[in-house]
């Protein structure tokens, strides 16, 4: 069997770049604004993403929780590969997942608690789907 890049696979590089994403997002229309006026702090980041309210602080929120979604993301479609598991089961599981956590992060911007919380359970569902997908 030669190795290909699965669309799995494909899902592990989107999943890595939605903190990049949200970080976009939380930073979004202050790059030209000067520092002192509350403009984007370039030269200290996270203290000045610590100190943003609103959507900003809810973007900065989705960006840290998808950075710690991703190590078991990651992990469960590896492992799913390994064990052969079904390629289309496999595929359809992990694009879900990248569905799933769109939803996430679209549900924080707009301070949906309830439906973002749902996204999270339904996203850490499929994972472990993803992990158990080779058995």
């Amino acid at each position: 069997m030669v190795p290909h890049f699965t669309l799995a696979y494909g899902c592990v590089l989107v999943a890595a770049l939605l903190p990049i994403l949200c970080a976009g997002i939380a930073k979004w229309g202050l790059f030209g604004k000067p520092r002192r006026e509350g403009g984007y702090d370039n030269h200290n980041p996270r203290a000045w993403l610590a100190r943003q309210t609103d959507w900003r602080a809810r973007a900065n929120a989705a960006q840290a929780n998808s950075f710690e979604s991703l190590p078991f993301f990651i992990g469960a479609v590896i492992i799913a590969h390994q064990l052969h598991a079904p390629q289309t089961r496999l595929d359809i599981l992990a694009f879900l997942f990248i569905f799933t956590r769109l939803v996430y992060i679209l549900m924080y911007l707009a301070d949906m608690a309830t439906a973002r919380s749902l996204a999270w359970v339904v996203a850490l569902g499929l994972n472990i789907a993803i992990l158990l997908s080779g058995i």
